[in-house]
């Protein structure tokens, strides 16, 4: 099977932000996303979405905010500040605010509607249970590649740095009432659908399209798109996308980790940085770690078993970094990078939140409303939209 690379400008980007709808008062999911979307494609406020777009999502309580091609990481939070602007108040007149991170902390996952679109339908069918688990919201990076016989180096590149990304977005403490005791559940839950999780390592293109074909010979698959890996080649689109980032509540938060992947990328796909296939049981080891612990995590830093804090790690990686960062122009958001690393990450302050309204159980608790879980809810809430109506970047 060939698989054609379309043309894309080297290091340009491309960002999606899941974002769910939810009550502003009670916490609780709100299924009115094709009702907002109407709405924005119905009223004045369409008109003023110049650039980027508002899609469904896989659930009837998720809009998808998705920006255009963009040459530099600012350019992509001001388009994302410029289309959330919109949809805010369109949400609101549907009795509902947004609100992203990993996942919501007491819904209960079964009697959440699924959207209607064949290829959610498709999905559904096909894994059942676990299908109907997926009351999680993430982040996407795509940067564009060039070459193509780069691509698998920026892939290779990511898998590398996964836990990183993991570990800085990390949001997903809480499901259905209790506390999971990992930093993102919405990561082990993903991973239990058919072609999800970390994506298989190729050194050349002709493997990835080998491995493809054997995908879709064998019915795994119909289309590569199917193919939802936490990090991976986008043909049609020309990009490598990540995909590991559990959902993010503020632009500040977005702008980092999709500084760190454009920064990433570029090292690997232009600057021709050698790049380590590191053995899978160590990738592998190291997702879960972050996972669990986030910015607590120790992580394996290469092939030789070496181990390192992945603060440690990060701090090291943005002095290195920071030439390439300028060469793209994000130094600014790169280094937003420590803030949240400062800041100890969202799970930790989720915790927080929830310990001051009262503490929610380790385990055992009850699919409810705890009053606990509506203000982490709330909270996030507020933040996302304190980021996007005072984003002036």
């Amino acid at each position: 099977m060939s698989l054609t690379f379309a043309s894309s400008p080297a290091s340009t980007l491309g960002l999606e932000w899941e974002l769910a709808l939810v009550d502003p008062d009670t916490g609780e999911l709100q299924p009115v996303a094709e009702q907002v979307i109407a709405a924005l494609n119905s009223t004045p406020e369409a008109d003023r979405i110049v650039v980027g777009h508002v899609t469904g999502e896989y659930l009837m309580n998720t809009v998808e905010l998705v920006t255009g091609v963009c040459s530099t990481v600012s350019e992509g939070l001001d388009q994302l500040a410029s289309t959330a602007q919109r949809v805010i108040p369109v949400a609101q007149r549907h009795g509902a605010h947004l609100y992203s991170q990993g996942s919501h902390p007491f819904a209960e996952a079964l009697y959440e509607p699924v959207s209607s679109a064949d290829r959610y339908g498709k999905m559904l069918d096909r894994t059942q249970w676990w299908g109907r688990q997926m009351v999680i919201y993430g982040v996407h990076v795509h940067v564009g590649v060039a070459q193509r016989d780069r691509a698998m180096a920026a892939v290779n590149q990511l898998v590398n740095y996964s836990p990183h990304l993991l570990a800085l977005s990390a949001s997903s403490p809480f499901w259905e009432g209790a506390d999971t005791g990992y930093q993102s559940q919405r990561t082990l839950m993903f991973q239990q659908l058919p072609t999800s999780g970390l994506p298989f390592q190729f050194e050349q293109w002709s493997g990835f399209e080998q491995c493809v074909a054997d995908l879709t010979h064998t019915g795994v698959i119909d289309d590569v798109s199917e193919c939802r890996w936490d990090l991976r080649a986008v043909p049609r689109l020309g990009t490598v996308e990540m995909r590991v980032c559990d959902g993010m509540s503020t632009l500040e938060e977005i702008g980092a980790v999709a500084a760190l992947t454009q920064c990433l990328v570029h090292d690997a796909t232009e600057n021709g940085a050698p790049v380590e296939i590191m053995a899978p049981w160590y990738v592998q080891e190291n997702k879960w770690r972050a996972a669990r612990y986030g910015l607590d995590a120790i992580i394996i830093v290469n092939g030789d078993g070496d181990e390192l804090l992945v603060t440690e790690h990060l701090d090291a990686e943005i002095e290195r970094l920071t030439p390439v960062a300028e060469q793209l122009g994000c130094v600014e958001e790169l280094g937003w990078v420590r803030r949240i690393i400062e800041q100890g990450g969202t799970a930790a302050h989720q915790r927080q939140v929830a310990a001051r309204a009262g503490g929610v159980p380790v385990s055992g608790g009850q699919v409810a409303a705890d009053p606990a879980l509506v203000e982490v809810v709330r909270d996030a809430s507020r933040r996302t939209h304190t980021s996007v109506l005072e984003w002036n970047n």
